[in-house]
């Protein structure tokens, strides 16, 4: 058993997206950790310090390797386009936002990152600023479309056709059953960032600024352990298929 788990820790780290979920969640981890001994545990205030300095590191990290993935999120909005596939018009095109709110927070974040690290001579808390914006925006479109796929799903369900079997297959309700469950996971993974992206827009913006470190890590924590978790399920589905 702790061989195949760690095989599959190696599988999973040879890929970018499972080598970010990684590192996602051990900085989100850091700063959860480190934030409580900062405030719960003043004689281990250093480790908190520490942990915290790993937490921005881990998170740098993922920014510049942010700075290649334009292009795949190009190609993905492309092959998307107006989403003509979906059945639901309002889940098409809160995902059609969401997909050009999702393209517009890369570049704003490239030009942030520039900024610090003074390769453009620009105000960078301005462009990461309309960088969290622009995620915050695609994660409250993420919790719109969310919501209303899980609607459908229980309309479906509980319609009085569906009441029939012989109308709607054991396996289909299952089926409608497992993407509920799915959806709720992705519902709260949103909500967790979307709390956190308010968070680190300029004070003054509902609870900007006003999260501890554990809060925020907390938060993150939560929401890559369920990323990690539906990536673990699509692997698993993919295999069965």
């Amino acid at each position: 058993v702790a061989m195949a788990s760690l095989s599959g820790l190696a599988s999973a780290l040879e890929s970018y997206r499972g080598r970010d979920r990684l590192i996602r969640t051990l900085g989100y981890c850091c700063q959860l950790v480190g934030g409580v001994l900062l405030e719960q545990c003043p004689a281990s205030s250093e480790v908190g310090t520490r942990l915290l300095a790993v937490s921005t590191q881990l998170s740098h990290c993922r920014t510049v390797l942010r700075l290649f993935d334009d292009l795949a999120m190009f190609v993905y909005t492309k092959q998307y386009g107006l989403g003509a596939e979906e059945e639901d018009i309002f889940v098409r095109w809160v995902s059609v936002l969401g997909n050009l709110a999702d393209q517009l927070y890369y570049p704003c974040e490239h030009i942030a990152w520039a900024a610090d690290a003074n390769i453009l001579h620009v105000d960078a808390s301005r462009w990461w600023t309309l960088s969290t914006a622009f995620w915050g925006l695609s994660l409250l479109l993420g919790v719109a479309r969310s919501l209303r796929v899980m609607l459908k799903l229980r309309q479906r369900l509980r319609s009085p056709v569906a009441a029939f079997t012989s109308q709607l297959p054991r396996s289909k309700q299952r089926a409608m059953e497992t993407q509920m469950q799915l959806e709720a996971l992705v519902l709260l993974s949103n909500l967790a960032d979307l709390a956190n992206a308010v968070h680190w827009l300029p004070r003054g913006v509902l609870w900007a600024g006003r999260f501890p470190p554990w809060l925020v890590g907390l938060l993150g924590t939560i929401s890559s352990l369920l990323s990690m978790y539906q990536a673990a399920q699509a692997d698993g589905q993919a295999d069965a298929t």
